[in-house]
């Protein structure tokens, strides 16, 4: 009797010690994904990041080409006639139809 209880002690000692493994194992493998999971989107948000970095730098540079463009005032007189087709004194302004 004395080793039927101890045997059962022992399989239920061996029981929790495996159901507790079982269960810390399992934690910390969610954990682990969970973690893997937003390392993986904060990767690909920085890709997307850079993309848009990269984009908007160029749209920079085209800026400030345009912005010292505009200090010139043989530039601007050009634009204003091309774009708002305004005309010298004398000058004809005749439209024409893109194909």
């Amino acid at each position: 009797m004395a080793k039927t209880k101890a045997k059962t002690k022992r399989r239920r000692r061996m029981l929790f010690l495996g159901l507790s493994s079982v269960i810390v194992i399992v934690v910390t493998t969610f954990t682990i994904g969970k973690y893997w999971v937003e390392i993986y989107d904060k990767y690909q948000e920085k890709k997307t990041l850079e993309k848009e970095l990269i984009s908007l730098k160029n749209k920079e540079k085209k800026l400030k080409v345009d912005a010292n463009k505009l200090q010139d005032p043989d530039y601007i007189a050009r634009y204003a006639r091309e774009k708002y087709f305004y005309s010298k004194d004398g000058e004809f302004i005749l439209k024409i139809p893109e194909e």
